[in-house]
């Protein structure tokens, strides 16, 4: 069975001076410090394709923070950006509201909060699993189709959306508490496959140094 590999690349630090959960609100972009990271995400890919990697799919969710973060990865493999809308944000309530442990004392916010495992609040874990799972197998198989065994896609995408596929391949639980998730901006997840068959999930962080001044704000 030809083997695949599908990385997850976590967009960069976003210009949010105003500390805004965005989630799919269009127009939030990389700031400086977003755009240094992702030259540090196409620096990585660059590297892997050197060391005999077969790089040879980028995607990218529809939102400018995903496509800026794509961007050098796409001049140093000299890659298409495909769009793919199935890698979004997660869809969240609390869109658009800053501070939010404030908002949550209202008792009007009260009901979003009746069920944290699925959750209430916004998209459901197990919708975003399946969605990105269906992106992740599509792409990877088109890979495979036009380049053969051992091809490699990229897929930049959101915190929450990586995290619960990263906890569905590993049989964990979806619910799970949101700061504890090993996601950090511009990480990459990386899905091996054999075949159709998931065979391990690996994390790694190109730019560990830039973290530690970082706002990181998860948009969902």
């Amino acid at each position: 069975m030809p083997v695949s590999t599908v990385h997850l690349l976590r967009h960069g630090e976003v210009f949010n001076p105003n500390r805004v959960l965005y989630g799919r609100i269009p127009g939030y972009g990389l700031s400086e410090l977003g755009f240094q990271m992702a030259d540090r995400a196409g620096e990585y890919f660059a590297k892997r394709q050197a060391e005999g990697a077969h790089v040879v799919r980028l995607v990218a969710s529809p939102l400018l923070r995903a496509q800026q973060t794509a961007q050098p990865t796409a001049q140093a493999l000299g890659l298409p950006i495909i769009t793919d809308d199935r890698v979004i944000e997660a869809g969240n309530s609390f869109e658009g509201l800053a501070q939010i442990k404030s908002h949550l004392k209202n008792p009007r916010y009260w009901p979003l909060l009746r069920n944290p495992l699925k959750p209430s609040w916004g998209e459901p874990y197990a919708a975003q699993v399946a969605r990105m799972r269906q992106a992740m197998d599509a792409q990877r198989q088109a890979a495979v189709s036009e380049h053969g065994d051992g091809a490699e896609v990229i897929i930049v995408s959101h915190q929450l959306p990586i995290w619960v596929s990263r906890r569905a391949g590993e049989g964990k639980p979806l619910w799970h508490d949101p700061r504890k998730r090993e996601c950090t901006l511009t990480s990459i997840t990386s899905f091996e496959f054999d075949g159709d068959e998931l065979r391990s999930v690996n994390y790694t962080e190109p730019s560990p140094d830039l973290l530690a001044g970082a706002a990181n704000i998860p948009g969902a």
